[in-house]
Formats: structure tokens, sequence, C-alpha cells
């Protein structure tokens, strides 16, 4: 959805795609609409001077020469695919050319445009959550559970982390593989273009700036259907669950969770109306999950020269807190202190 959600922006007008690959060119070409189709996308860059990219493979190994080529080209605004990059070398790097060239990069983690994170925010405010005790989050738990899952999807779990409890500050992992700690003869090469990948499970721990202690757990084939999937704020009085990319995507339980209780406990949806409230602004959900509040907050971002609300700061953080599970693993589970002295792929 990162290329046909400028179709739904108006004003907007798709000037060239590029795909490497001629069949997948072709589909793209009829699929937007468009007059010029690029198998190289910097010749693309340089000939039509596009204001905003969207550089949408998912395959990581892209991401950071196409966002630097597209920065460097004169591209003010990028819609950048997750995972961000591969490293904090690479973040680093893109860090630093959209300082230098006045660009703006917002991450595609959808969830972090979704306005029922306000309402959570006031569940934590008003007191109604009571204490906030701490942050748990998992994997899908499918065949890629472990290092893979921590890739492909445990980025949208580190990017809320980063959203209610404020930038990492330490993290301490263990790596398994059938339930031993991976060693350098587990390492294979990753899908996706990931780089080195190993284990089929991982267990993180974070302290953050805020004080909470956040968790990750991801276990391949670990029975849940993929409904493990989520994001947990456990509080003294209840637990939020945030499951990603759902609708509706949160849910509270009220109770204090530890007290044992005869009565079951109920599954009550937030929406963009309220805990318990019914959805009353469908059209702007729809535009979290098409992608166009994320693409509106960016042009706006830069007309207003201000950082989107999932910026390269966000994506970064994201991808460092990823790699410390590898760098606190390598070091035999140490806690590793961000930022991480290991820039490179741990």
């Amino acid at each position: 959805g990162l290329d046909v959600v400028w179709q739904k922006i108006p004003g907007a007008r798709i000037v060239g795609v590029a795909d490497a690959d001629p069949d997948g060119l072709s589909k793209a070409v009829r699929r937007l609409g468009v007059d010029r189709g690029f198998s190289d996308y910097k010749r693309m860059l340089d000939e039509m001077k596009p204001e905003f990219v969207s550089v949408a493979p998912r395959h990581a190994d892209q991401h950071h020469d196409m966002a630097l080529a597209a920065i460097e080209a004169g591209a003010k605004g990028l819609y950048v695919e997750k995972p961000f990059c591969r490293t904090p070398a690479e973040a680093d790097s893109l860090i630093s050319a959209c300082e230098k060239h006045n660009a703006k990069i917002a991450v595609a983690h959808r969830n972090r445009y979704h306005p029922t994170l306000a309402r959570i925010d006031k569940l934590i405010q008003s007191g109604e959550l009571g204490k906030l005790l701490e942050i748990r989050g998992r994997g899908k738990g499918d065949r890629r559970g472990g290092g893979e899952d921590l890739w492909v999807l445990g980025g949208h779990i580190m990017n809320l982390i980063e959203y209610f409890a404020g930038a990492p500050k330490s993290c301490s992992a263990i790596m398994l593989q059938d339930g031993r700690p991976i060693t350098a003869d587990d390492v294979y090469p990753g899908a996706e273009g990931l780089g080195p990948l190993a284990a089929n499970e991982v267990h993180a721990r974070y302290e953050t700036e805020k004080g909470i202690i956040a968790y990750y757990d991801s276990i391949a084939n670990d029975d849940t259907q993929g409904n493990a999937y989520c994001f947990q704020l456990i509080g003294s009085k209840g637990i939020v669950t945030l499951h990603i990319d759902r609708d509706p995507v949160a849910h509270f339980t009220p109770g204090n969770p530890y007290d044992p209780t005869s009565t079951p406990r109920p599954w009550i949806p937030i929406t963009t109306a309220g805990v318990g409230n019914p959805e009353n602004q469908k059209d702007k959900v729809e535009q979290v999950h098409n992608h166009v509040l994320a693409v509106r907050d960016l042009i706006d971002a830069c007309d207003d020269q201000r950082q989107p609300l999932c910026d390269v700061h966000a994506g970064a953080a994201t991808v460092e807190m990823i790699c410390a599970v590898f760098e606190s693993h390598r070091q035999g589970g140490r806690t590793v202190r961000f930022p991480l002295e290991q820039r490179g792929n741990a």
C-alpha cells in the first residue's frame, strides 16, 4: 500500500515508479497509472526529481541506499517501509542525510498514527489503568518465531514501547535454538534481506526512559495461531491490549490483573471515541490501514518544518532496540546500554 496511497492524496501526482524486476515494473505501471516506469531507481530520481518518495520494498537491505539516494536527489519527504533499515549505522547515515538536506522521513509503523493511542494515553493519565507496572510485547509466533519474527514484525512492538515508555536505556536478552543458547553454528542468511539471523526463540528485557520495564518474547510455532502478536500495558487496575493492525485495535480489561475474581473479566473495545464507545470515525481508522493518515502527516511535517509522528529518530530507535537483542546475546546475555557501541550487525 505504500505506492497506491498517493492515489488517495488530493493534489498528489505520481510521476514515476521504479522496480528492477521487469514483471513487477509492468504491473506497477498499470497499477499506478503512470507514464514512466524505470528499472533503475537512481535514474528515476535523477530524471523525475520527485518531491516525495515511497521506499516500498519489504526487503530491508534495499531501504538505506534507496532512501539516501532519494534524499540526495532532493526529495523532501520519504515514506519508508519497515524494517526501517538493518543496523544503527545505516540509521545514523540517514539521520545525518536528513539533517544535511532538510528532508523528513516517516516510517510505516501504521499504529503510531492511530487516533486510539490518544485514548489510551487518557486512560493512563486519568488513573483508570492504575500504576503502569510493566509493558509486554509478543511476536506472531509462526514459523518465523525468534530472530526473524523480531525483525519482520517486532519493530511494531518496539515502536509502541518507545511511544509509551520513552527511549530505551538498556537491553538484556537471550536467543535460543530448540531450547539451547544459539552459537555461531546456528547463524544463517536471513530472508528478505535481513542479514545474518539465528534463533527460533527470543526473550528480551528493556529499561526505558520513563522507568517502565518492557519485555519482548517470540517463540516459533507457539500454538497461538498468531493471536499472541500484541502489545500490553499492564497496570494495577487493568490491562490494555493492542493487537497490531486489527480493528478494533485495542481492548481494556479492567480489574487488578493479579487478583482472582469469580466473574469473567470483559475485553472492552477502545475506539477513537473512547473505552466502550462505538467507533464513530471509521473513515479515519481506514486511513490508518491504507497509510493515508501517515502520508498526510508527512506532507504537513514538510510544510510546517516539524518532524513526522513516526520520524527518522523513532525508526532508528526500533532498529537499535532489535539489534540490541543480538548484541546482548552475543555478550552472553549481559545488559547493553543505548546508544549501542556496536553500530553494525552484532
